[in-house]
């Protein structure tokens, strides 16, 4: 009998290799996942992609064991779960690190299946999602100057992501150093509370090198990270509305950046019209209202997609549809500050504004806003250089904007939300409750008329007196009379006047940017 390796005998070996690294093989790695109530690195490759179509990269890798510290070591797959599945019908690139396999680390090979699976998304245009969990650089690796010196690359391919394809993180639990590093380059970070962490360094290395002690969650948590800090775009409550985020995030985008929009069906009627919008936007400014309804009731129904929603409150950004083509709404909150810009609100609209015009998607500004916030304490946060980014990035934009004033546009503020004629909106229509002028009347009556009122008879008549006479000539009649905007619109014709303007819209309006090999950001 001969003891020849037969086809099959190699088949056999592959297939015992292959369930080696699944779940099944690793059940006591799995129990302590249930246990945590999280789920696995291929459990969350599963249920993130349409069913059966993940194909995966580099699954049969080992971990590097060149040196002294890494020779022993076991880790399946080296702990990163690798290859490309596809979301919605359409193919995306995918990595999901694995917690149970040495924490999570960065491997050295894992780091090149990592560059590798960049490079393809790059180079086949599709969207990159990457699922994290680790802390960052393995040390048997790292602490190793022949594997150590020549750095990674994976920043570098990165950063050639940008503006070319969606790049998606999910930190899914602890996710210090590395994690945060390559969260720090995407397009859509989305946490879940009470699991997931972000930071420069965890907890032992803040102790180290500073001597405080703080917990993961004070260091990095999701009220940190997400809702005062915004490093990540959104924070969900579970592991599987985590990646519902992912895919609903990704529907509104093209796969890249030379496709055109995914637009879809839609059965919401161009021309409904909602009498809501007459009740919760008066005439009196001194009135708040939620701008979020007023998104809701323009856009089609059930299509509104927050960004940033807990950060920077006093401006919305939402993605959206509008006859079921994506568009961006980016809005002052009056419920917040009264709507007004500081350093944070220009910063979030300034990003979304710049990942609209990225990846073609028409926007919508929806202005209400008292100004640029004053003081010592607005100069402290560096305002007049986050709110140049606002002013930097609505001049370089190119897709589609219109803007819609619904009361107060006041000052700067007006300009930096596309008001008028500054940024050469495709559509500038005001509705009947506006007040477009150069700053609030009442301030602008006591930096230059304070003397003149208070010398009358009744210095409080006449200031009001004065309040009431520039009052009636800031309105939204006023403003069309010169040609500052297009139209003065019935707040109930909005959703319709949008549609029809975005229809017959270019995907671009024309660069008119000088020869320049690239524009510099003030921040």
């Amino acid at each position: 009998m001969s003891d020849e390796i037969t086809s099959r005998d190699l088949l056999q070996q592959l297939e015992e290799a292959r369930a080696s690294i699944t779940d099944q093989q690793r059940p006591d790695a799995v129990a302590k996942r249930r246990e945590q109530g999280m789920g696995t690195a291929r459990e969350r490759v599963q249920q993130l992609l349409d069913a059966d179509s993940f194909r995966e990269v580099g699954g049969l890798v080992g971990p590097d064991r060149s040196n002294a510290l890494s020779r022993d070591l076991e880790a399946p797959a080296d702990g990163a779960v690798t290859g490309s599945g596809k979301i919605g019908g359409r193919e995306v690139s995918v990595v999901s690190q694995d917690f149970t396999v040495l924490g999570g680390s960065i491997g050295t090979h894992a780091d090149h299946k990592m560059g590798r699976l960049i490079n393809r998304a790059a180079d086949r245009g599709q969207p990159l999602v990457m699922m994290l969990e680790g802390g960052g650089h393995r040390i048997q690796d790292g602490m190793n100057a022949a594997h150590f010196a020549a750095a990674s690359p994976v920043f570098h391919l990165i950063s050639r992501l940008s503006g070319w394809v969606p790049n998606v993180t999910a930190i899914m639990g602890q996710g210090f150093a590395g994690p945060t590093a390559y969260a720090s380059l995407s397009d859509f970070v989305v946490l879940v509370r009470e699991k997931s962490t972000m930071g420069i360094a965890g907890p032992a290395l803040v102790k180290a090198g500073t001597g405080q002690e703080i917990s993961k969650e004070a260091l990095g948590g999701a009220r940190r990270q997400a809702d005062q800090q915004g490093i990540a775009d959104l924070a969900v409550d579970t592991e599987e509305e985590c990646l519902q985020a992912i895919q609903q995030f990704l529907s509104y985008l093209p796969s890249n950046a030379g496709e055109p929009l995914p637009i879809i069906p839609c059965d919401d009627p161009i021309d409904r019209r909602d009498d809501k919008l007459l009740d919760l936007v008066t005439a009196n400014s001194r009135k708040v209202y939620d701008m979020r309804k007023v998104i809701k009731v323009i856009a089609d129904k059930g299509s509104v997609f927050e960004i940033k929603p807990g950060f920077a409150k006093n401006m919305l950004t939402c993605l959206a549809r509008m006859n079921g083509r994506p568009v961006g709404f980016f809005a002052n909150q009056p419920m917040q500050k009264g709507g007004i810009l500081d350093a944070a609100a220009c910063e979030k609209a300034a990003h979304f504004i710049a990942l609209c015009d990225a990846f073609g998607v028409p926007l919508v500004s929806l202005i209400d806003i008292p100004g640029i916030a004053i003081g010592p304490a607005a100069e402290d946060t560096g305002l007049g250089r986050r709110s140049g980014r606002l002013f930097y990035e609505m001049g370089i934009a190119t897709v589609p904007l219109i803007s819609v004033v619904l009361r107060k546009g006041y000052g700067g503020g007006y300009y930096a939300m596309g008001g008028g004629r500054g940024f050469d909106a495709d559509a500038a229509f005001a509705w009947p409750t506006a007040e477009i002028c150069a700053m609030s009347i009442e301030g602008a009556v006591d930096v230059a008329y304070k003397k003149k009122y208070q010398s009358a008879d009744d210095p409080d008549t006449e200031r009001q007196h004065m309040i009431d006479d520039i009052k009636g000539q800031t309105g939204a009649l006023d403003a069309a009379h010169d040609f500052g905007i297009d139209d003065v619109i019935d707040p109930r014709e909005t959703r319709q006047r949008i549609i029809e303007v975005l229809a017959s819209c270019l995907p671009r309006r024309p660069d008119r940017s000088p020869p320049r090999v690239r524009s510099i950001s003030p921040v």
